[in-house]
């Protein structure tokens, strides 16, 4: 296991490295409406992870819904002046900074928002973003926006006439597109609009698990079948399983296993949706007011659970989940490619 994570970069294609607060459901919104969740570095050293794909910006929250253009603007200015001030992190903005971290045993964090709601219905905001240095972004996070459906809405309109500006934009620069909080008819649509392959960066199969926050097959095939791939993810109460209720390593794997034998495991990777902390406090405070409670809880019935055990935070998930693979007989070149391989190999035709 040791050896593999040395020896191949690794790549989360979504992480929360960040520390909560002690008492997350009383402190959360606070920390967050000053910039102030500070990075796990001690955790991340021992994650075995090259590259994260980090969402800033997830909900400085002083609106009833977040995500508002200075809000993140403020927190992406916070994170990056932290990174300034030490030797760990590299702000990663290409492949090659990607590569270069893991040869100085460096830890590259790519900036991403998970929802494009903030740009509002000015098409260079985008630009902006990318010139401060955000490489992916979603489309929408649950909800609608001036771009596309999200995933919450009952009835998904589809890709806007705005929305396919922003993705030509996003093309033109170079900016990855995330559809995990996309309605399934935007999504659809975006791929077929998009130039470039384009990502699930963290999410899980619906016909394993049947809830809005589950990528159908067709979402998931075609999002393949024009050179992208899906991460999966193991925030607590999402990829669970029928045969693993209560959600474990175990029934996050049987989700990469359902995606591997869907589209092939050249489009299978990693998103763990993972913070360090009390994570089953964070969704308790937040996945009402971000729009996510329905999307998990409407499915089928699970068992609760505290943390998800073997995945519960960003130096926990690689390490147990190549410790996984190995149990579980995959070869090393299918271990490298799952775990990093295929994400460059996509990010290269994207960036």
């Amino acid at each position: 296991m040791a050896r593999l994570l040395a020896d191949n970069i690794v790549v989360s294609l979504h992480d929360h490295p960040v520390r909560l607060p002690e008492k997350a459901e009383v402190e959360l919104l606070a920390w967050n409406r000053e910039a102030r969740l500070a990075y796990g570095y001690a955790g991340l050293s021992r994650s075995g992870m090259d590259a994260v794909f980090d969402n800033l910006g997830w909900g400085a929250c002083e609106s009833r819904a977040g995500w508002k253009w200075d809000d993140v603007i403020t927190d992406l200015g916070m994170r990056f002046c932290d990174f300034a001030h030490q030797d760990y992190v590299i702000r990663a903005e290409s492949v090659e900074d990607i590569r270069r971290a893991h040869a100085e045993g460096r830890l590259a964090v790519v900036a991403g928002l998970e929802g494009a709601a903030l740009i509002e219905n000015e098409v260079d905001r985008i630009d902006v973003l990318y010139g401060l240095g955000v490489r992916q972004m979603g489309i929408a996070f649950s909800d609608s926006n001036s771009l596309g459906g999200g995933l919450r809405e009952k009835r998904d309109g589809g890709l806007t006439t705005f929305g396919r500006r922003a993705v030509r934009r996003m093309n033109q620069l170079g900016m990855a597109i995330d559809l995990s909080h996309a309605g399934d008819r935007t999504a659809l649509d975006v791929i077929e609009a998009s130039d470039k392959p384009v990502l699930i960066t963290h999410a899980g199969a619906r016909g394993l698990w049947d809830t809005p926050r589950m990528k159908p097959d067709e979402v998931i095939r075609a999002c393949a079948q024009a050179g992208g791939m899906i991460g999966i993810e193991a925030a607590p109460h999402t990829t669970v399983s029928p045969e693993h209720r209560r959600h474990t390593i175990e029934s996050v794997m049987d989700h990469f296993r359902y995606c591997v034998d869907l589209v092939g495991i050249e489009h299978v990777g990693f998103g763990p949706d993972t913070f360090f902390g009390d994570h089953m406090g964070l969704h308790h405070a937040m996945s009402e007011k971000l729009g996510v409670r329905d999307a998990i809880t409407s499915g089928p019935a699970f068992e609760p659970v505290e943390y998800v055990a073997g995945l519960e935070n960003p130096g926990e998930c690689f390490p147990n989940i190549t410790r996984w693979l190995v149990a579980h007989g995959y070869s090393d070149e299918d271990i490298a490619a799952v775990i990093g391989g295929n994400a460059l190999r996509v990010l290269e035709k994207i960036w």
